[in-house]
């Protein structure tokens, strides 16, 4: 069951800092190399300092990152909380589907246990590399940088119900994402509110929902350092999966590097397992979700856009023998089952090295890019219900990589959770 617990957490002050505005970044995943350069320029305290850290003249950028933290402990722009809290937050934000939307949750520190049922269970296989940078970075700076986003159940808001008198006032701390999400936090130190909330969730299995690396780090690290202590917890954002705010929407896939045998293997299967049906205009290429599994389907020789249809789940159960029901009837197992391990032959490997491989969160990136010639095919993805996301993972089954695209992200800066005392 989950032992969550409030935290003596380590931030910046918003009084040296000019508020949060200018030092939080988006998590370190998205963020490319002109983006970080803009996020530096804004204020040399901006965490991507820390969390996103480059090599200077050829120096360690983990102990570059750890020597940035110690510093701005040592100038106080980053302090320390003398007591314990738990830190209620509320994004209102316009999702990819143009509807407005408030998310709410709570940023606390989550002991770490093994995946496993009336645990924390995982929803999504991870890639190797990132997990390797985010361990040296977390023993470098032996603190977590950024919150790992995770689900629980709470029918009836026991949690936010606690935590909401301490809401009522002007939050802690207001940041604007260049989405225009609006992040809004709130510190709340009251002894009763953060009973309740341990009471609330005590019996809760947690889903991870984005920060797998992250989570899979955190393990690591504790296994490693051994014992007990501050070590053996993790930074989380916890959302009930029954908030009306929480959302989750698709990621697009995209295919690249196709030889003549490929285009032509593609293709028959595409005729064999689909019923293909041609699409007025590109932007109906994204599927909404339904009981069947729909694919778009846009390629650099005819440019026209396509619905695939899958005709008949029994293709699909056979190609996913041996997993559940319910991830045999995800559109992402689906395509990786019968396009891209059957007609393209990839294997696991190259699909965790993205060997041909590449991924749109957007739809009309995907459609510039394969017009472009950047690509050959995109495959785009209908949005996953949470309730579906919900029985993969308590089938024991993890999705395959960025089955999900959980919106808004969470910000890396508003808080961090120390590793020692």
């Amino acid at each position: 069951m989950a032992d969550v617990e409030p935290l003596r957490a380590l931030h910046y002050d918003p009084e040296k800092t000019g508020g949060l505005q200018d030092v939080v970044a988006p998590p370190y995943d998205v963020i490319y190399t002109e983006g970080r350069a803009d996020l530096i320029a804004r204020s040399p305290y901006n965490v991507v300092e820390i969390d996103l850290p480059l090599p200077i003249d050829g120096s360690d950028p983990y102990a570059h990152a750890a020597a940035m933290l110690d510093q701005w402990r040592a100038e106080g722009v980053v302090i320390r909380d003398q007591t314990q809290a738990v830190w209620p937050i509320e994004q209102d934000y316009t999702g990819p589907d143009g509807l407005t939307r408030t998310r709410r949750g709570f940023l606390a520190r989550v002991r770490v246990e093994d995946y496993g049922p009336g645990k924390v269970r995982p929803h999504e296989r991870t890639h190797p590399g990132p997990k390797d940078d985010r361990l040296r970075l977390t023993r470098a700076t032996r603190a977590n940088l950024s919150p790992i986003f995770a689900l629980y159940s709470d029918p009836e808001q026991q949690t936010w119900t606690a935590l909401e008198g301490g809401t009522r006032g002007a939050p802690w701390a207001q940041t604007i994402d260049p989405d225009g999400t609006v992040n809004r936090i709130w510190r709340v130190d009251d002894e009763l509110a953060i009973k309740a909330v341990q009471r609330a969730t005590a019996g809760s299995e947690l889903l991870i929902a984005d920060g797998h690396h992250r989570y899979e780090t955190a393990r690591a690290y504790a296994d490693e350092i051994g014992g007990e202590g501050p070590h053996r917890y993790v930074l989380m954002c916890l959302v009930a999966i029954e908030d009306p705010g929480l959302t989750v929407f698709p990621t697009h896939r995209l295919l690249g590097d196709l030889t003549e045998e490929k285009w032509r293997n593609l293709r028959a299967t595409i005729e064999a397992d689909f019923e293909v049906a041609p699409l007025d205009e590109l932007d109906q290429l994204p599927p909404d979700t339904n009981d069947t599994v729909d694919i778009g389907y846009l390629d650099t020789r005819e440019r026209r856009p396509y619905r695939l249809r899958l005709k008949s789940q029994a293709s699909a159960d056979t190609s996913l023998a041996g997993h559940a029901e319910p991830y045999r009837r995800l559109d992402t197992a689906v395509t990786e089952a019968l396009l891209l391990k059957g007609a393209l032959a990839m294997t696991d490997d190259q699909i965790d090295h993205l060997e041909g491989l590449g991924y749109a969160r957007d739809a009309q990136h995907a459609t510039e890019l394969v017009l472009a010639g950047t690509y050959d095919v995109a495959l785009f993805m209908a949005p996953v219900p949470v309730a579906r996301v919900r029985d993969v993972a308590m089938s024991g089954e993890s999705m395959p990589p960025k089955s999900t695209y959980f919106f808004p992200k969470v910000p890396t800066g508003l808080l961090f959770n120390p590793l020692v005392d």
